[in-house]
């Protein structure tokens, strides 16, 4: 029996994620099956901090922004996912309360795997705790260097970073975001992260159309993104 066009978009959704891609087409079809998808409207979380953790998300459409919120109420930014992008990973593993916050920034659909299910499939099919394994790997070194950013990172060297892990492949490579996501996410305002995309226009790094910056020095901006050498000091 043929499969139906939500199985096969479902499996072929699958096959694009870091975490399942290189797994036999029968495991596939089993996280297939028991995979509910969910759609989301524009600003709709799809988790809260302290939610108990009892699933993984896999996002097909659409774009989601996992954050912070700070005690005096600020978001902070930690990561903008496009499709294939899974998210919550570490809950199939431990299920303790989310420690950040997912929110659609557009109309999105995901695929949720309930911790339950996915520990049924790992004790007969042991072979998909190795892809977990290596991208929680993956995520320990992004949240570790986020931290280091921030510590020897200025602002504009922030924000050049940001563009350039945002950037999809073109001639010139374009981030779509807004300014007041960007500055969540390279934590400054939004006013002091215009005036630094001002800075990069005049400068020639960037081309600024809207909601679209267009990176037309991506050597420029990578030097920007490297830590700034203090000045040495007057004797």
């Amino acid at each position: 029996m043929g499969r139906s066009p939500e199985q096969a978009r479902v499996l072929a959704a699958l096959r694009q994620v870091e975490l399942f891609g290189g797994l036999p087409e029968p495991v596939l079809q089993q996280i297939a099956a028991v995979s509910r998808p969910r759609d989301l409207a524009k600003g709709e979380l799809l988790c809260d901090a302290g939610d108990v953790g009892d699933a993984m998300h896999v996002l097909i459409a659409g774009a989601v922004t996992v954050f912070r919120t700070a005690s005096d109420g600020k978001r902070i930014a930690l990561n903008v996912l496009q499709p294939p992008e899974a998210l919550g990973e570490i809950a199939l593993l431990d299920g303790a309360p989310r420690a950040t916050s997912a929110e659609a920034t557009e109309p999105s659909v995901v695929l949720t795997l309930l911790r339950q299910e996915f520990l049924a499939l790992l004790s007969e099919q042991p072979a998909v705790l190795e892809p977990v394994v290596r991208r929680l790997g993956t995520m320990m070194r992004r949240l570790s260097e986020q931290a280091a950013d921030h510590v020897l990172l200025d602002l504009a060297g922030r924000v050049a970073k940001t563009l350039l892990r945002l950037a999809t492949p073109g001639s010139p490579p374009v981030v779509a975001i807004t300014q007041a996501r960007l500055a969540e996410m390279s934590g400054g305002t939004r006013q002091s992260v215009n005036q630094v995309l001002g800075g990069f226009a005049q400068r020639g790094l960037v081309h600024l159309e809207g909601r679209r910056i267009l990176l037309t020095d991506l050597p420029g901006l990578r030097r920007r993104a490297r830590p700034v050498r203090a000045s040495p000091s007057a004797p």
